[in-house]
């Protein structure tokens, strides 16, 4: 089979067979197949509104590219496929099934152009199914905080007990991540949503086309403003790697604390069955893989950005092949992406909690001396003091061994006269919780409102 190329009238000699071999991007850009297809169409439509096209060939072109479309869905499709790019095996199928009227496809426009078109449409759909995952993940965790309301957990801070907290607002602080990760992704699918069509290969068209009528074929909310930026630009695809690489960080962040707290060490929650698996020598083990396989493919994501941003960093104007390096970190961050979301749901909704062990942890350790130096502070003592006074009654407890629950209301005052009998109930975690009622604290009536906040959001997001 003659390789076909969309150039060559200037080149007495094709390129060798090292550098096609070297130069090919077919067997990873195959998957913008039918973005290529969709802004084929489009642009058969284009050239039908400025002449070159007449309506019957225009149909004939649409007609062929879906058929195409429809091939491609066959499993054999690409084998024996020696074509340069998806761009030229598209162009060499219509050619079978359009004949010479296939030649016209490419009138006024440039490979430059019609790349950076397949990546933003094949990207847009990536990007609202990702944010689709991402929602439901989010959904995930608002269930899970939603069969353990009242569950009290210690929060930490350099991974020692520092406050109490609800369970609930444990994950709602995921949440958050997420809602922030969900909003970066619809602020990258916006750069993402601009139709570069009618750049030509640097210097605008010469051709009149419509450009705003394009756009709203393809449904793209507007369109790019200098020819020059369209054919040398990525940042569009970097703001997705930026916004998938947080999501990751978050993601990795959630997988390690549930691998701690799934441990015998903590025990604090059981991982189902179907998100673990086992040694092939330890029969007693029931690894975390889901989770860690979550957490290690955070670094191939970072690696995708970092990546396309150093390839990017000092390319002179406009158009460079280092940009063909653009797909594989594009497409790989876009399917680790969504591959650790399904998953994380999955590990979400298999999660039982073990709420005495957390509360345990809770009541041994002085995570209530903060609601104790507070409720010294409110009764008038200075914080400075009051925060020494907590501390020395640290100290003295685990000096003799004891629990804060082993404090009587007589000890505690007899410790310190600026105690006062009824503070003995902060020795209780769940007590001085209820003092954190202010908006975003871990208070149950706030944590209640924001559980339903939630919900409400979601709704939206969806």
């Amino acid at each position: 089979m003659t390789k076909m190329k969309l150039w060559g009238g200037r080149f007495e000699e094709g390129p060798s067979e090292i550098f096609e071999q070297f130069s090919g991007s077919l067997h990873f850009d195959k998957r913008l197949i039918g973005a290529d297809i969709r802004g084929s169409q489009a642009f058969a439509r284009a050239l039908g509104r400025v002449g070159i096209l007449q309506a019957e060939e225009v149909d004939q072109l649409c007609a062929a590219f879906a058929a195409i479309g429809e091939d491609a869905k066959k499993p054999a499709f690409f084998d024996g496929a020696g074509d340069e790019d998806v761009h030229t095996l598209v162009i060499r199928k219509l050619k079978e099934k359009a004949g010479h009227l296939a030649d016209k496809i490419h009138t006024g426009r440039s490979r430059n152009e019609q790349v950076s078109l397949d990546i933003r449409l094949w990207l847009r759909d990536e990007i609202d199914a990702a944010k689709a995952e991402l929602a439901d993940l989010m959904g995930s965790l608002v269930s899970l905080g939603l069969r353990y309301p009242d569950a009290v957990i210690p929060g930490y801070t350099h991974m020692r007990r520092a406050q109490a907290v609800l369970w609930p607002h444990y994950l709602l602080a995921y949440f958050e991540m997420f809602a922030r990760d969900w909003e970066r992704l619809d602020q990258a699918r916006a750069r993402v949503n601009v139709l570069p069509l009618g750049s030509g290969a640097l210097a605008g068209s010469g051709f009149p086309f419509d450009r705003e009528a394009i756009a709203a074929d393809l449904g793209f909310a507007s369109v790019t403003r200098n020819s020059m930026d369209v054919s040398a630009d990525r940042d569009f695809a970097l703001d997705f790697l930026y916004a998938a690489s947080t999501t990751m960080l978050h993601l990795s962040r959630l997988a390690e604390d549930w691998i701690l707290y799934s441990s015998e060490e903590f025990g604090w929650l059981e991982l189902g069955d179907g998100v673990t698996s086992g040694s092939s020598l330890m029969p007693q083990k029931k690894n975390p893989d889901s989770l860690e396989l979550i957490r290690g493919k955070s670094g191939r994501v970072f690696g995708s950005f970092s990546s396309l941003y150093v390839t990017m960093k000092g390319l002179p104007l406009t158009y460079n092949r280092d940009m063909q390096e653009d797909k594989e970190p594009i497409f790989d961050a876009a399917d680790q992406l969504r591959g650790c979301l399904v998953m994380a749901k999955a590990v979400a909704d298999s999660i039982k909690l073990n709420p005495a062990k957390p509360a345990l942890a809770a009541q041994e350790s002085w995570v209530v001396a903060t609601d104790l130096a507070e409720a010294l502070a409110k009764n008038g003592t200075a914080f400075h003091q009051a925060h020494q006074i907590a501390g020395r009654l640290v100290l003295e407890s685990i000096r003799a061994g004891k629990r804060p629950s082993d404090w009587t209301a007589a000890e505690l005052c007899a410790f310190a006269p600026e105690f006062t009998a009824d503070m003995v109930r902060l020795m209780n975690p769940s007590e001085g919780m209820k003092t954190r009622e202010l908006i975003g604290g871990t208070g149950p009536a706030s944590v209640a409102e924001a559980l339903d906040a939630a919900e409400a959001r979601l709704k939206q997001l969806r």
